[in-house]
């Protein structure tokens, strides 16, 4: 058991030193406007009643028996999200560009900016997507382990604006 646990810290160091490597490397610019030369490619938009908005994902690492861990890119437009969910694994989220927003369930809603990084406990309710204004470029580590994302309700306008 000790050698997929070993794989997943790798894969998660590699995007970690990626993701820190490509925030130096770029030049200040205006939040509302995305890096042209991502990391990670943009991939096919999300066409499911998961998430509200347009929204692409690519994804790095599909999990399997020998790893059972996932990797995407998802690319937020503004105002875009997803429903309400929880992952019985937990999830790692890796803000690579933008200007993003998450939320827990009972707690106040946390603005993400690149190089942000958000721990998402197991079978905790929980949302994120892209900010009102800007884009958001998140890199979604999920454990798969324990079983698959549960999906909730929709975050209301409220919710969301608040």
């Amino acid at each position: 058991m000790k050698k997929p646990l070993i794989t997943v810290l790798s894969c998660v160091m590699i995007l970690v030193c990626v993701m820190i490597n490509s925030c130096y490397a770029q030049d200040k610019r205006d939040s509302k406007q995305l890096t042209t030369n991502s990391v990670f490619p943009k991939g096919s938009k999300i066409n499911n009643d998961n998430f509200k908005g347009t929204a692409y994902l690519k994804m790095l690492i599909e999990a399997d028996s020998v790893n059972p861990t996932s990797i995407g890119n998802v690319t937020f437009e503004p105002g875009a999200r997803t429903k309400w969910h929880q992952h019985p694994g937990g999830q790692i989220l890796l803000a690579i560009d933008g200007v993003g927003y998450y939320q827990e369930k009972g707690q106040a809603k946390r603005i993400l900016k690149r190089g942000d990084v958000i721990k998402c406990p197991p079978n905790v309710p929980h949302w994120h997507g892209a900010s009102v204004e800007a884009p958001f470029v998140q890199v979604a580590v999920t454990n798969r382990h324990l079983g698959e994302t549960v999906w909730l309700g929709e975050v209301t306008e409220t919710e969301y604006k608040n």
